[in-house]
């Protein structure tokens, strides 16, 4: 994976104008896409997307999902492309056996929490997945996707980052223009403490979006475990400094932070680098879940494994009942439309393969 550009999170300079053309070509291939109509299957669907390319907890996000949904007497299955793994599916991901090298991280730590399938075709993975059981399906990203109708979008945007320079991919983050892409949300979700998000809010109102707000509570028993030891924080994640952060916030002593790109498939020499450095240092090495569920099952990298620690983080919302309340009314209606037959299709019948 590429290093995303640090000018996208900067105010638009003669990079982003010299892309405008380019930027302006992809933005309206993509609204074009995002016009299209999904196909409606019987199984409600459930999408945490961002407007954005990078890391704004989308995955945090659909764990929390999942939980509302548990406690609610649902039974959620995840259903996610599979970033950074070579098996295309659809296929169900065994938490216990499966690598990151095959399905991606993420799904390695959704498979934690419910039964998860991995597809690049995301009509096909909802046919398995309403296979699997799901009483509801929640894709992790997909919110860009076309193929399937989603009965519930959120989009998610960090406020440390917001949208950066508000500009579509080449010349900025946006995966597509902005206001398009409110326009098929259903509601907004910022992450964060208050920032750079005020447009992205203002522009939701204008589309009569709800408004919602979170954080990220990083696990107490580790930050206690820590202590006032110094740590070398490291991550190849779609916002590195979100975690180097949210460790600081924490007051864990970050003394040095080695970022990577999102999805980094870390090599033998990296390891042992960052291995060398923390003895040399004196220094705890520490990392995201993400990063510690890619690391595993891959012999070049186990000794860093072993003295590596992931700090897990959770969702957690600030008005949840609100929240849920919103959820289970999108769930409702998709039920009552899909009972009156009101345009649904049933998802094709795949197979799901297991790693």
């Amino acid at each position: 994976m590429m290093r995303e550009p640090s000018f996208w999170w900067r105010a638009p300079g003669t990079a982003a104008r010299v892309l405008g053309p380019v930027s302006a070509v992809y933005g309206a291939v993509a609204q074009a896409r995002l016009r299209q109509r999904g196909v409606r299957v019987a199984t409600p669907v459930v999408c945490v997307g961002n407007p954005t390319v990078g890391g704004a907890g989308k995955t945090p996000t659909a764990l929390t999902v999942a939980r509302i949904l548990k406690e609610a007497g649902e039974r959620p299955v995840f259903l996610t492309r599979g970033h950074g793994g070579t098996l295309a599916g659809p296929i169900e991901v065994d938490p216990a056996h499966a690598h990151a090298a095959q399905v991606g991280d993420e799904p390695l730590l959704l498979a934690r929490v419910a039964r998860t399938i991995v597809a690049r075709a995301r009509l096909a993975g909802a046919g398995s997945a309403a296979a699997a059981g799901a009483s509801v399906i929640v894709m992790d990203d997909g919110f860009q996707n076309p193929s399937l109708h989603k009965d519930f979008s959120l989009l998610v945007v960090d406020e440390r980052r917001g949208i950066g320079n508000g500009r579509v991919i080449p010349g900025g983050p946006l995966r597509a223009p902005l206001a398009a892409q409110l326009a098929r949300a259903h509601a907004l979700l910022l992450v964060g403490a208050p920032s750079r998000a005020a447009s992205v809010v203002e522009e939701a109102r204008r589309h009569d979006l709800p408004v919602l707000r979170a954080h990220l509570r990083p696990d107490p028993k580790l930050i206690a475990a820590l202590g006032r030891g110094r740590v070398l924080a490291f991550a190849g994640i779609g916002d590195p400094e979100k975690f180097f952060a949210t460790l600081s916030d924490a007051g864990v002593a970050v003394a040095v932070t080695r970022s990577f790109p999102d999805h980094h498939r870390y090599t033998r020499a990296e390891a042992r680098a960052l291995r060398e450095e923390a003895d040399r240092e004196g220094l705890m090495l520490v990392t995201t879940e993400k990063d510690l569920a890619r690391l595993k099952g891959d012999e070049e990298t186990a000794e860093l494994v072993a003295h590596a620690q992931a700090l897990p983080v959770a969702l957690v919302f600030e008005q949840e009942a609100a929240f849920k309340s919103l959820l289970l009314e999108r769930i409702a209606a998709a039920r009552e439309r899909s009972a009156t037959g009101a345009g649904s299709t049933a998802a094709g019948q795949a197979g799901c393969l297991r790693p």
